[in-house]
């Protein structure tokens, strides 16, 4: 017979397993059973791994309400819901640092799948908290944001609406007349082509627009009607006053706020190919943070299943049948114009004549006004009366994209056609963006 087991010694009866064991096998259950439930709830699910492609067999058009990744208008949506992806991370509050979530609670999900790839510098860039207000639909509030190219800083928009700020931005803006609220808004896209429209249209004598980007309905809301009537510049009666802000159009309070200040404001919103808009977004960030990770990496959640990252925001900007959605609701389509920004590099004069039609304006803005820029790669404005050198947009247009991997283009293109469609259904325009795709 065995002697008794002595108290102390591991394996006897009278033994204790140590604290720091205990804690260890605590945490390990804990961690495994959050990763089981990250899965389930579509990390790793099959519902995360359905192709977009098989979305796209149905021809007759369907209601916004039917589209992947959007729900009646109060339902709740979730990002998880598009086809190929993954589920974003919780959103996080403004003083969270990268990589923590913002979702309150002891048991908070974890933010994002671990993944060899996207480590390091992947996580900790780009991931940056949300602007008050800036969210992609009413309820997901989980996808992040870049600044806007022309972001403008708190000093340039208290210049434009100081008392004697002539508020146009330009040298021909009369100091006469009133500051009015806007009738006529760009609202999106980023990287469009939306500061070559503003800059077109600022040449016709009926339009008077505000040079910087005044982020009234998605920053600076709070500051009041009156603030963001004294940032525009003066106008004569029958003349439009106008702005652009292409964050505007994946704002989800932006539609509501615009129609509470006047419901018959005309929309103005500039689409491009999603997959070279994401690409432009991309090029325009890396030329200002070059230490960033490759688009390769950033694209994806797993390159290896092929889930896309729709929370990046150079991707999920250009799901432009879900932002179109939450406008729809308060605006008709009547009052909504959609310009090509490709066409507005090979057809200034013609797309130029359909915003001014758009805007009640006689079509003064003709093909004298552009000149094509061969080295920049798109049309320049010029003065039809004298000979003045044609005026270009600025050095960060026109920037020379990177070299991508054919494979994630093509991924990209798949990830894109139902929205593509879908989009052609809810405007009823074809912007003709596969034909393009396939002719290259």
């Amino acid at each position: 017979m065995s002697p008794p087991a002595q108290p102390g010694v591991p394996g006897g009866r009278g033994s204790k397993v140590p604290p720091a064991r205990k804690l260890l096998c605590m945490c390990s259950l804990s961690l495994c059973l959050t990763y089981l439930c990250y899965s389930l709830m579509g990390g790793t699910g099959p519902g995360a791994l359905r192709s977009p492609a098989a979305l796209s067999g149905t021809a007759a058009p369907r209601s916004p309400a039917a589209l992947p990744g959007t729900a009646v208008p109060g339902a709740p949506r979730s990002p998880a819901a598009l086809p190929g992806t993954a589920a974003p991370a919780a959103p996080r509050s403004p003083g969270s640092p990268p990589g923590s979530s913002g979702a309150p609670g002891p048991s908070a999900a974890p933010t994002r799948a671990s993944n060899s790839s996207r480590e390091g510098a992947a996580g900790a860039w780009l991931r940056t908290p949300l602007a008050p207000g800036e969210v992609i639909t009413a309820q997901s509030g989980a996808f992040e944001r870049d600044p806007q190219e022309s972001s403008t800083t708190d000093e340039e928009l208290s210049r434009a609406g100081s008392p004697g700020s002539r508020g146009g931005g330009g040298s021909t803006t009369p100091d006469y007349g009133e500051k009015r609220l806007p009738q006529a808004l760009i609202i999106g896209v980023k990287k469009g082509g939306t500061r070559a429209l503003l800059e077109a249209i600022r040449a016709h004598p009926d339009v008077r627009a505000v040079g910087t980007e005044p982020h009234f309905f998605d920053r600076n809301y709070e500051k009041g009607l009156e603030w963001y009537r004294n940032v525009m510049p003066k106008t004569l009666d029958g003349q439009i006053t106008m702005e652009k802000t292409p964050s505007y159009f994946v704002t989800n309070e932006a539609p509501r706020r615009i129609h509470c200040m006047a419901k018959d404001t005309k929309l103005i919103v500039v689409v491009r190919n999603p997959v070279t808009r994401a690409i432009s977004d991309y090029t325009q960030t890396l030329s200002k943070k070059p230490e960033i990770p490759t688009f390769e990496v950033l694209a994806f959640k797993n390159r290896t299943l092929g889930l896309i990252d729709a929370s990046w925001s150079a991707i999920r900007i250009g799901i432009y049948a879900l932002h179109l959605e939450n406008w729809l609701q308060y605006f008709p389509l009547s009052q909504i114009l959609f310009v090509s920004g490709e066409r507005l590099i090979t057809d200034p004069a013609g797309e130029m004549a359909k915003v001014q039609d758009f805007l009640g304006l006689k079509r003064i803005v003709t093909e004298k006004h552009f000149y094509f820029n061969k080295t920049k790669g798109f049309p320049c404005l010029k003065k039809p009366e004298d000979s003045s050198a044609p005026r270009c947009l600025g050095k960060s247009k026109g920037r020379t994209h990177p070299k991508i991997d054919p494979d994630v283009i093509h991924r990209l293109r798949k990830f894109y056609k139902p929205f593509n469609v879908m989009f052609y259904q809810m405007t009823g325009q074809d912007f003709q963006w596969e034909q393009e795709e396939s002719d290259k």
